[in-house]
């Protein structure tokens, strides 16, 4: 196979993997209308604690599974720190943020980096299927993903959803209409922190290994997948969204992909993910000033 194929297929088999950060992003982010810092704590908190359960002999479903719901108590905390203690979100996730790193290290045992070397991951399980280890890993993320997806949208049709997004769109409209925004908000920090640890989880199985560190920079891709989504494709409902932000996290691995076959020094990674980032944001203003200077150039006409 060619090399762009190779780097093709391991884009898509990471951007998989990376998809639920941009989903759990998204939910605070456009949904919620809220800056969320908690993710670069809750993302190796995810990881930490998938890890540290393998190496127990727990199941790696289960593993996972814990992931998610470590991740929706770091998003309870945001949450009653925001609303509760009336902490501006923003700082509420930093603080939180600086918390996790700690909780992380003790659930890692004061240790940096933890090993799976020789422990069955999620990904085993595809693999028992016969599968090859990527195509087990873009199996499983797809099927993960997508079920994430599905819930989600089922949740967000129900009363309480809808409740949360009418939260996001008009609190204070909300408020007067009975809506307990704060219990929505609190609900949608825990659901989106739960996807993102649900990422960190996946990513430390793919990788081998939990990085107390993995989550500096991770809100960028998150980031960057939802702009990319939304500048290939304008006013979608929220289902068509999620699926679109798998596909925003598939292209902007592939960009990285690229960006980092230019010789690109580690050290210079982050540097060279922000830029992208920096196109990323840029783009939507590019398409909103040339569809003006043409609007402009008809009524001149």
């Amino acid at each position: 196979m060619n090399t762009f194929g190779d780097l093709l297929i391991s884009a898509t088999s990471q951007g998989l993997l990376w998809s639920l950060m941009a989903i759990g992003v998204y939910l605070t982010f456009r949904v919620l209308d809220l800056a969320d810092m908690t993710a670069e704590g809750s993302f190796p908190l995810g990881g930490a604690i998938t890890t540290m359960c393998l190496i127990q002999g727990v199941n790696p479903i289960l593993a996972t599974i814990a992931a998610f719901g470590g991740g929706m108590v770091a998003g309870l905390i945001t949450g009653v720190l925001n609303t509760k203690l009336k902490i501006p979100d923003l700082l509420a996730g930093i603080v939180t943020m600086t918390g996790l790193y700690s909780i992380t290290s003790r659930v890692m045992k004061n240790a940096a980096n933890v090993s799976l070397l020789g422990k069955d991951t999620i990904f085993t399980l595809a693999q028992n299927w016969g599968l090859s280890r990527t195509n087990a890993v873009i199996v499983m993320g797809a099927i993960i993903a997508l079920l994430v997806i599905i819930i989600l949208i089922a949740f967000f049709r129900t009363e309480i959803g809808l409740a949360m997004r009418a939260t996001g769109d008009n609190p204070e409209m909300s408020a007067a209409n009975g809506i307990k925004t704060q219990s929505m908000k609190i609900c949608g920090y825990m659901i989106s922190n739960g996807c993102i640890a649900l990422s960190g989880a996946l990513l430390a199985q793919n990788n081998g290994f939990a990085d107390l560190n993995s989550g500096v920079g991770t809100l960028v891709v998150g980031l960057a997948s939802i702009i990319i989504a939304e500048v290939l494709v304008h006013n979608l409902g929220i289902a068509a969204r999620l699926l679109t932000l798998v596909l925003g996290a598939i292209i902007y691995r592939i960009i990285l992909a690229l960006v980092f076959q230019m010789n690109v020094q580690p050290s210079d990674a982050k540097l060279a993910s922000a830029l992208v980032l920096i196109i990323c944001l840029a783009l939507p203003n590019f398409h909103l000033h040339k569809r003006g200077t043409k609007n402009v150039s008809r009524t001149k006409n």
